[in-house]
């Protein structure tokens, strides 16, 4: 089963930083590029926590959190495949087929 999810990911000859997630709605990064947009969006996150903690300000945490969902969906819609709602490999490729 994870063999036919481990090939779909990598099956991405438009080169898509991040391909539609197979469970729900979104994106899962698949290139070191997208990899590199979550780090930056965790950077950003943890930092904001960071500055609320020692600064007494708890918006820097928020602040933090609505730039890394910024990124996300930013680079997702702009690098990645169109998000759609999907539970699993769609029936109508050849993912299913062993």
């Amino acid at each position: 089963m994870f063999e036919k999810y481990i090939e779909y990911f990598k099956n991405n000859p438009r080169g898509y930083w991040f391909k539609r997630k197979l469970f729900g709605w979104g994106w899962f990064p698949v290139k070191w590029q997208g990899w590199l947009v979550v780090f930056i969006g965790l950077v950003f996150f943890f930092a904001g926590v960071y500055v609320g903690e020692i600064d007494d300000a708890p918006g820097a945490a928020f602040l933090g959190f609505l730039i890394m969902i910024g990124l996300f969906l930013f680079f997702g819609y702009r690098k990645g495949e169109k998000p759609k709602w999907q539970w699993g490999l769609s029936k109508k490729n050849n993912y299913n087929k062993k």
